[in-house]
């Protein structure tokens, strides 16, 4: 397993290289942006970020999904935790406010005993939103130093055999040893910015690896993706696709979808690779067909109720990034004007305006649907990725300083 060192990019010098001078995958403020676009993210973004001031000083942990519109919470993050204090880092960007850098900073270090987890795949989104951004903003190594130890516990989970990172299970555990979801491609970030960090090229030779063979197993001819795709662990063949939170194995859940429209694109952002970037276009014209009016997805593209079926608004927030990504690295600027569309419809018709008792910013969202668990609820990650879609149309260089867009 290789890749060229021109995928490694040269290792970051101290906080000056962390504020970079890369070329952000983000327009400038206005460019082919309606002026009544433009005023309503900004509305958007002025609520989220009033809803979060009120919310945090009584945020305990991580919160996890509303129950009767508000927070649950996961003490210890779960699969979750990255995107609480990433949304704090959205609004510090958006407001200058100091009050949500303090409250980014200490949500993060709640993590900090997930930095040795080996059970979970889970680790980028975990840590790229929390101790990257951390890093980036402050400066403070020891962030850096945190999320690289991050991504030598997720480099544990790799299969070389079937080159992949296995998503669920502790390492001794067999029944989910041979299992990859397509939610894993938005973690390979963590190791990419691992060998960024560290020069060591084994962190983004796992990461492509995986990469690789998720874009041979994953995409069907229509570009459309299952949610699970099964190995035989011991000798790395394929079995075949399967779901757990889309309807079947041969439908499409739409957040699986925009992971890997965001995710390839990363991959593509990362090495240069011209077949990931084919990729992330492959997903994200099926998913583009595949959007109502309305522009916010239903839970699965492919269920029996769909168009009329119950909507997941953390799909729409999640492929609004990507497609950002995807425009600006593709030059298209059809891909940009439907994540213009996607980020309006969310802030006009599924925020949490009409509700004084709501925690969240983002409601219209379906965590599970096939284990008719959070239904219709808000969920963190929704939060943290409009914020950060409407923050890339708004503030594109200081999003960039917080999560880097640069490409190779």
């Amino acid at each position: 397993m290789s890749v060229s060192r021109r995928t490694v990019l040269a290792t970051a010098a101290g906080t000056a290289a962390a504020f970079g001078t890369s070329t952000p995958a983000a327009s400038a403020v206005g460019e082919r942006t309606p002026a009544s676009t433009l005023r309503t993210l900004r509305a958007a973004a002025d609520y989220a970020v009033e809803k979060v001031r009120t919310v945090a000083p009584s945020v305990t942990a991580f919160p996890a999904e509303t129950r009767f519109e508000k927070w649950v919470y996961s003490q210890d993050g779960g699969w979750v935790g990255g995107f609480w204090p990433g949304t704090l880092w959205m609004a510090w960007l958006h407001s200058k406010e100091e009050a949500f850098r303090t409250w980014a900073l200490a949500s993060a270090e709640k993590l900090a005993p997930r930095r040795y987890d080996t059970s979970t795949h889970d680790l980028g989104f975990l840590f790229c939103p929390s101790w990257v951004t951390a890093w980036r903003l402050t400066g403070d190594d020891a962030w850096r130093t945190g999320a690289v130890r991050a991504a030598d516990s997720l480099i544990q989970r790799y299969n070389p055999r079937g080159h992949f990172i296995r998503a669920w299970g502790a390492l001794s555990d067999q029944q989910n040893a041979g299992r990859v979801i397509i939610d894993t491609m938005m973690n390979l970030d963590l190791l990419a910015f691992a060998s960024k960090q560290t020069g060591d090229p084994k962190y983004l030779d796992i990461a492509v690896e995986h990469a690789k063979t998720a874009q041979r197993v994953f995409p069907c001819p229509d570009g459309s993706t299952p949610h699970v795709f099964d190995f035989d662990p011991d000798t790395g063949a394929p079995i075949g696709p399967n779901t757990v939170q889309g309807y079947s194995p041969t439908s499409c859940w739409s957040r699986g979808q925009a992971w890997g429209i965001y995710g390839f694109t990363t991959m593509y952002r990362r090495t240069g690779d011209p077949e990931f970037l084919a990729t992330a276009r492959g997903l994200a014209d099926f998913a583009v067909a595949a959007l109502t009016p309305d522009h916010v997805p239903v839970w699965d593209y492919r269920a029996p109720q769909q168009p009329h079926d119950i909507k997941d608004a953390s799909a729409g927030a999640i492929m609004a990034c990507g497609l950002l990504d995807l425009s600006a690295a593709t030059g298209r600027t059809s891909y940009r004007e439907v994540a213009l569309r996607l980020l309006t419809a969310l802030s006009e018709t599924c925020l949490t305006k009409n509700s004084a008792r709501a925690d969240a910013v983002v409601a219209r969202c379906t965590r599970n649907r096939p284990a008719e668990s959070g239904i219709e609820v808000s969920l963190p990650y929704a939060d943290y990725y409009l914020l950060e879609g409407i923050l890339r149309v708004l503030q594109p260089q200081d999003v960039d300083r917080a999560i880097d867009l640069s490409t190779v």
